[in-house]
């Protein structure tokens, strides 16, 4: 059986979208939310597993599927970026490169090819070492969550390799955290949701009840979840699916039948 591989992040991205803007910071949240929609976080996961999965050029492939999918709520800089034919990066370290990068997670059959993956999608756009960092962060954490390593190793292993500090807990920074874009303000955010949960479910509850850039966090939260926890409720699988274009799905599909 093919098991999911990106859906993870994705279905984050959904289904925390509604609370992107309009924070609820409480684990009591509504998972299926009629206006759950998928945003630039979905758009541009998928187009780096297009890019790993049919060896295309990171920033052309993003380049293209931002354009074929405007008004996703892109980040200020990035859509700029997108109104460019040079394509030139443009020092950023903002989360854009951490929620976009789960593929490589899944697509690399050692850490350091994670890595290494995860670097050439953020450098792309996110070239300011807090955004490589943010970017490898991630897939090392989801790397690490999908071949066996203990939520224990996976701590230590972020804080000792990116100096990330995972030793806050979600009730603690809930009533004072904001809204922060940057991977230095958010994946560390994101990594302790997952290491909280007690399910796939729970992870994403974690994530949105924290407030702040809640589609983004339960993006990158899901990712490593799901690599964890290897399912996810059959119920949050067919809502999210039934929110995606067919294009998407298509990748998806493929992108899990090579690396699921």
């Amino acid at each position: 059986m093919t098991k999911h591989t990106i859906l993870y992040a994705i279905a984050g991205d959904v289904v925390g979208s509604a609370y992107e803007f309009n924070n609820h910071r409480s684990l009591d949240v509504d998972l299926f939310n009629p206006r759950n929609t998928f945003t630039d976080d979905t758009v541009l996961t998928v187009a780096v597993a297009d890019a790993i999965l049919h060896n295309k050029d990171f920033a052309n492939t993003i380049w293209e599927y931002g354009n074929n999918y405007p008004d996703r709520g892109y980040g200020g800089r990035f859509a700029i970026w997108l109104d460019q034919t040079d394509k030139q990066a443009y020092n950023s370290y903002g989360n854009g490169s951490a929620m976009r990068v789960s593929a490589a997670g899944f697509a690399a059959s050692s850490l350091g090819e994670a890595m290494e993956i995860a670097g050439r999608s953020a450098e792309v756009t996110h070239n300011h070492p807090e955004g490589i960092k943010g970017a490898q962060a991630t897939a090392a954490a989801l790397f690490l969550a999908r071949h066996g390593s203990s939520k224990n190793e996976i701590r230590e292993h972020i804080t000792a390799h990116f100096g990330y500090d995972l030793s806050f807990s979600i009730e603690q920074i809930r009533p004072y955290y904001r809204f922060d874009e940057t991977c230095q303000g958010s994946v560390p955010h994101s990594i302790v949701a997952f290491l909280e949960s007690a399910d796939y479910q729970h992870a994403l509850r974690l994530a949105i009840s924290l407030g702040g850039d809640s589609d983004t966090i339960a993006c990158i939260a899901g990712g490593i979840a799901g690599a964890f926890y290897k399912k996810m409720p059959s119920e949050i699988e067919l809502f999210v699916k039934g929110r995606l274009p067919e294009e998407f799905l298509a990748i998806i599909g493929a992108f899990d039948e090579k690396f699921g």
